[in-house]
């Protein structure tokens, strides 16, 4: 049975996870900056991804409140500095202080070293790239991985929660790369 799905942020990465989530047989439910329907929206699903910017974060949890008790919360964000530098080196990591913040909560870092034009589908030009999972919750962490092969990752659970350090940075090398020059239209292959 397929978990229902609030997705709290509608820009264009809640709205390509939606349209990839939808596609597979997810019911899902996505909210923009609307402080009552964040907490309905919430409160509805049994799984919840966090697509709001960075700096939205602390916003987001007050709104859903007690909302995300016991649920698998599933963060998609970008470290980020207002001026694109990574916000956390490497002693800690956004989805580690996360966790902090909603200890009621099982947090998963997910989603955030991949570009919104593909997280609709997966895939670089028909290859499906990889998503990368980690959290300290197993159930929580393989509801998040179940949903990227239903989209058409090829998905790999990256460890415990600690191991957003290290896809925080991935995400950040990737978003560097781009500005190099390569595009939007990349992504990372582990190959087994």
């Amino acid at each position: 049975m397929k978990p229902k799905v609030a997705i709290i942020g509608k820009g264009k990465v809640g709205s390509a996870i939606q349209r990839g989530l939808e596609r597979a047989g997810y019911e899902v439910h996505a909210v923009g900056n609307d402080p009552a329907k964040v907490r309905e929206t919430a409160s509805w699903g049994e799984l919840i991804i966090l697509a709001v910017p960075f700096r939205a974060l602390d916003d987001a949890l007050e709104e859903m409140g007690d909302a995300v008790s016991g649920k698998p919360l599933v963060d998609a964000t970008n470290v980020l500095t207002p001026d694109y530098e990574l916000a956390f080196g490497c002693t800690t990591s956004g989805a580690e202080e996360l966790q902090k913040k909603a200890p009621s909560g099982r947090v998963v870092k997910a989603f955030n070293t991949i570009f919104a034009n593909l997280m609709d589908s997966g895939q670089v030009s028909g290859t499906p790239i990889t998503l990368f999972a980690a959290g300290d919750d197993t159930e929580a962490k393989e509801l998040a991985l179940s949903m990227g092969r239903d989209i058409g990752f090829d998905t790999v659970d990256a460890g415990p929660l600690k191991n957003a350090r290290w896809l925080e940075t991935l995400g950040y090398l990737n978003i560097q790369l781009a500005m190099l020059g390569m595009g939007r239209n990349i992504g990372f292959k582990l190959i087994r």
